[in-house]
């Protein structure tokens, strides 16, 4: 009791200081088109090699184990435990983009934001090991909170960007019921939370001050990287488009950056580096980690954006599996993963010592795509400055917004097919208010089944669910239910904000310091529904304060936002494939320095 009530007055301490209400809108004038023409640029063909080199990595220190590819399927098992993570309050952050009256706002100056003053001073910690598994406390200097922000339907009208709705919506951070509490069970209030208005905030801040290292001498391929940020800082509006532009920041500018990226960017692939652990995805093309593996299959293939010229390249890719690592290296039970991380540094050594590339950025041009939970680890030292496409993008364990990549995590069930089973109901056939099953690992998803298990008919939440073939009753309830309940495990990524999507149920996610995919250019606020942890005992009245009319615009977005989450075996215009290497590259644009 006596810890219940400290939590309430520190609650209470920091609610009176926040502003509640809706967010402002910016509105800037929009920067007129650029004259920038760059012909020999935009034309410019590369070469493609084929092969592999004579050079290898280091080998395994420690040999396989006898048939492992058989181990390689259906294997989630997790090799730890996850420490208490922070949680200071916050509601549902809202999206303001533009004004009612003025039409779609879709320059680039429409969506910035003021200026961030303390926050530049967040710093989480960038080379802090998961195996240590302390609660963290870092010193976060003048940082306001930015919390209690309410659902925003207040801003009418689809021009403006946000949702239409009535105004009745009110915040329900009720300080007596707030603060999680389980029977019988500790429960440690957090420390550090990055709410998503302050992940917003700090995109912004990294677009205008990169802390990527300089190169050590230049390179033309600089220059061409330059002319193309300043193409799509000055993307002009676009009239015409396939896209739907509420999913976006910014559609102008996600549209030519993407077109650039189509006929300007060229990627060099290492071809050094043993298998399994290198250059073999076609193991794992299923599960919770398939997303590594489909990219790798793809880009290792791609004879659009490769080149065996790394002269020529703007970015180098680094071709490692960290879920093959661990099954390749990892001795089980030990609760060490020294010599996983130790081999990736040798690897990163040995290619160094080979090319002038990664010492001429200290990696800062060169990128992994890592979905197994310990890849932030696998990736530190000498990565830390590489771009890092991780599903574990977690902000309290060194994730840097704006440079690094939130991957999203896909179950994959079938390599032949990995769209199968997508669709769902429509609207009217979704009696379910809210759904969540699964195992109940970390400590958030029993907080989750303490307040909701057989608590309320309109809420099913449930643990494991019996095992049927196909998960068909899973399946169907993902497909019935208008909420799908994206509680962190472990980790803070969790495979069901892609199924919800796939399913086209809105996520409502539930994993304090989770960058949710592609944060660069999408505007997750739009379609989906955050919850910090500590606001679970509200979840039913959050969830019913959407009018029916935003729910269904939500909905829609969930839709046109599902192309970007969908593998196909031949990589398809804005899928999951060229997203990820979109999401690459423009943050490599916008983290570049010559100086």
């Amino acid at each position: 009791m006596e810890m219940r009530n400290i939590l309430i007055r520190h609650y209470l301490s920091n609610k009176a200081s926040i502003s509640h209400g809706f967010s402002s809108i910016f509105l800037l004038e929009a920067p007129k088109e650029s004259n920038i023409e760059a012909p020999n640029l935009l034309d410019r063909s590369s070469r493609i090699q084929n092969g592999r080199g004579s050079v290898t990595a280091p080998a395994p220190q420690k040999a396989k184990a006898p048939e492992y590819a058989n181990r390689f399927e259906n294997v989630t098992y997790k090799e730890h435990n996850s420490p208490v993570s922070s949680v200071r309050v916050e509601g549902i952050a809202s999206t303001p983009v533009g004004n009612e009256n003025s039409g779609p706002c879709l320059a680039p100056s429409c969506h910035r934001l003021p200026p961030i003053g303390s926050l530049t001073d967040i710093t989480p910690p960038n080379d802090m090991e998961r195996e240590s598994m302390s609660p963290l406390t870092p010193k976060i200097s003048n940082m306001t909170p930015v919390g209690g922000d309410v659902i925003d339907i207040a801003h009418k009208g689809e021009r403006s960007g946000s949702l239409q709705g009535d105004n009745s919506v009110s915040n329900y951070h009720n300080p007596t019921t707030s603060v999680p509490n389980l029977k019988n069970k500790s429960w440690t209030p957090p420390s550090y939370v990055i709410s998503i208005t302050e992940m917003n905030k700090l995109l912004q801040q990294s677009r205008v001050s990169s802390h990527q290292p300089a190169p050590k001498w230049s390179s033309i391929v600089d220059q061409e990287i330059l002319l193309v940020k300043s193409e799509i800082e000055n993307a002009a509006i676009k009239k015409d488009t396939s896209l739907y532009w509420p999913l976006y920041r910014n559609i102008s500018m996600f549209e030519r950056s993407y077109e650039l990226m189509e006929k300007v960017l060229k990627v060099y692939v290492y071809q050094e580096g043993e298998k399994p652990i290198f250059h073999e995805p076609s193991t794992i093309l299923v599960g919770i980690y398939a997303s590594e593996g489909w990219f790798m299959k793809l880009l290792e293939a791609d004879k659009q954006f490769v080149t065996g010229d790394p002269g020529k390249a703007h970015l180098f890719y680094i071709p490692f599996s960290s879920r093959l690592l661990q099954l390749t290296l990892y001795v089980r039970n030990s609760h060490k993963r020294d010599n996983l991380i130790h081999y990736m540094k040798d690897y990163v050594d040995m290619i160094a010592g080979k090319y002038l590339y990664f010492n001429r950025t200290e990696g800062a041009d060169h990128f992994v795509a890592a979905c197994h939970d310990w890849a932030p680890a696998e990736t530190r030292g000498p990565m830390l400055n590489c771009i890092r496409a991780l599903c574990n993008c977690d902000l309290k364990f060194g994730f840097k917004i704006g440079k690094d990549v939130s991957l999203p995590e896909t179950y994959v069930r079938s390599a032949n097919n990995p769209l199968k089973s997508l669709g769902a109901n429509p609207p009217s056939q979704r009696p379910i208010l809210a759904f969540f099953a699964g195992n109940p690992h970390g400590y958030l998803r029993p907080i989750l089944l303490d307040h909701w298990e057989n608590k309320d008919p309109d809420m099913k939440i449930f643990g494991p669910m019996p095992h049927v073939k196909g998960n068909i009753n899973y399946l169907q309830h993902m497909k019935s239910s208008k909420y799908c309940i994206c509680a962190k495990g472990h980790e803070v990524n969790s495979s069901r904000v892609v199924e919800a999507i796939f399913y086209e149920c809105i996520p409502v996610i539930i994993s304090d310091n989770f960058v949710p995919p592609f944060f660069e250019v999408l505007s997750w606020e739009s379609f989906s529904v955050f919850v910090p942890e500590i606001d679970i005992p509200n979840l039913k009245n959050i969830l019913l304060s959407i009018s029916d009319e935003r729910y269904k615009e939500m909905h829609k977005r969930v839709k046109e936002v599902q192309q970007h989450f969908l593998w196909h075996a031949e990589p398809v215009k804005y899928d999951l494939y060229y997203m990820t290497l979109h999401s690459i590259w423009y943050n490599r644009v916008f983290q570049i320095r010559t100086t």
